[in-house]
């Protein structure tokens, strides 16, 4: 009896800047990109290589790093109503968040 064994391989790399080992263009193209990003007021450049063997579809790619974005967008709301409740509390009980300095 022949066993049947699926393979597949996924490699997912996000970059904020040119790599140390980069060439002379891919330095400049994220210089370039740096510039682009302060022009706008702030925003973040990132490139994204995703291989997937066996192929996908560029829509279904594109649906996965949606919900991701999605997913990331609901934890950093989590994060900012959490330091916004700090912040609260600790104008409205100071001395809960006072340093003792006697351990």
């Amino acid at each position: 009896m022949k066993v049947y064994r699926p393979e597949w391989q996924c490699t997912f790399n996000v970059n904020e800047g040119a790599e140390e080992t980069a060439s002379l263009k891919e330095r400049i193209a994220w210089t370039i990109r740096a510039f682009a990003n302060k022009l706008d007021g702030g925003g973040r450049t990132i490139q994204i290589d995703c291989n997937v063997t066996p192929r996908v579809s560029q829509e279904d790619v594109d649906v996965c790093l949606g919900k991701g974005f999605e997913v990331t967008h609901s934890l950093l709301t989590q994060l900012a109503h959490q330091a916004a409740c700090e912040d609260v509390m600790r104008d409205a009980k100071a001395e809960l968040f006072k340093e003792s300095s006697s351990y």
